[in-house]
């Protein structure tokens, strides 16, 4: 019979050795984007991948202090952005401001009841997903602050069409991207040349999987929200995910409520972000379970990637992140 293995013990078998690469790649990218745009804005949203960019843009800008609260002193040399849809996870907005106060870096929040406000946005019925609603709130932000390159955490594994982009992904005047015109990055030269009004979108861990974040975060101990580990929830099971029980996704006729251990992959707008059942309780534990996955982060808890297999390309060529 096979002994039972701790994930302590699995975690140190395997090699970290490519996470130094990464990481290296990672600080090379984010100081090219530095060097090479006048308004960068790295996107937070709280989320994981999120809070894996701003510790390597810590180790890419910024002094190591352990008596320093974020462990890190100094300044980011540009702000950090959040687009707000009004239907995030308490939690993890609690923890954004939180982490944000902590560093002392200025963060930009653009709302999308503010878009709504202005009549930029109008919503078919109160409870309808914002989630894809938000390219608007954010293209308005890059226009309000003239950014020309916003960081993200997005990575080439989450799903199909975020797997084509480019590392340095081109935007137009509207916001768009083209998949059939993205710029080639031969021997890591990036071609960042923009007209007025244009923008990049740059993804630092494109080459990353999810595997790798948690590695990353086991290593590094970076903090996240507590929802990335498991916890009780009240949930709905609901066309094989795992809804969760809030004021904007209220059970349907029909449906029963139940408490389950769960929890989050990833995290987003509360009507489309789904967590899974687990018991894994601390980064070690995630990380032996993400070895035996076999669906991927967003197909696994996203509902809007599930109305089509192209939903995600269309709302990128939209210019959604």
């Amino acid at each position: 019979m096979n002994a039972a293995v701790k994930p302590e013990q699995l975690i140190a078998d395997v090699d970290h050795a490519h996470l130094d690469a990464l990481e290296e790649e990672a600080i090379f990218i984010l100081r090219e984007v530095a060097a090479s745009f006048e308004r960068p804005a790295l996107l937070f949203s709280g989320g994981k991948d999120s809070c894996v960019v701003l510790r390597l843009a810590e180790k890419a800008f910024k002094m190591k202090n352990a008596a320093h609260p974020s462990g890190y002193s100094g300044q980011l040399p540009f702000p950090l952005v959040h687009i707000d849809t009004g239907h995030n996870f308490p939690e993890v907005i609690a923890f954004r401001d939180q982490r944000v106060a902590d560093m002392g870096e200025r963060l930009v929040v653009g709302h999308l009841e503010d878009s709504m406000a202005r009549g930029t946005i109008r919503l078919s019925h109160p409870l309808e997903s914002r989630n894809g609603h938000q390219t608007v709130t954010l293209l308005e932000t890059i226009e309000e602050h003239k950014f020309d390159a916003l960081i993200g955490g997005a990575r080439r594994d989450e799903e199909k069409a975020r797997a084509k982009e480019r590392i340095f992904s081109h935007r137009d005047s509207f916001g768009q991207w083209q998949p059939k015109e993205q710029r080639p990055e031969l021997w890591t030269l990036f071609n960042t040349r923009i007209r007025p009004g244009e923008h990049f979108r740059c993804f630092p861990i494109s080459n990353w999987t999810e595997l790798d974040v948690w590695l990353y975060i086991a290593r590094e101990n970076i903090p996240l929200p507590q929802m990335y580990f498991a916890h009780e929830r009240q949930v709905i099971r609901r066309k094989g995910l795992l809804v969760p029980l809030t004021d904007v996704t209220p059970p349907e006729e029909g449906e029963t409520v139940e408490t389950a251990t769960v929890r989050f992959r990833t995290v987003g707008d509360m009507t489309c972000t789904c967590p899974v059942e687990s018991p894994a309780a601390n980064a070690s534990e995630v990380v032996a379970e993400t070895l035996t996955v076999t669906v991927s982060e967003r197909g696994a808890t996203r509902m809007d990637d599930r109305t089509s297999e192209a939903s995600m390309e269309k709302r990128k060529k939209e210019g959604y992140f």
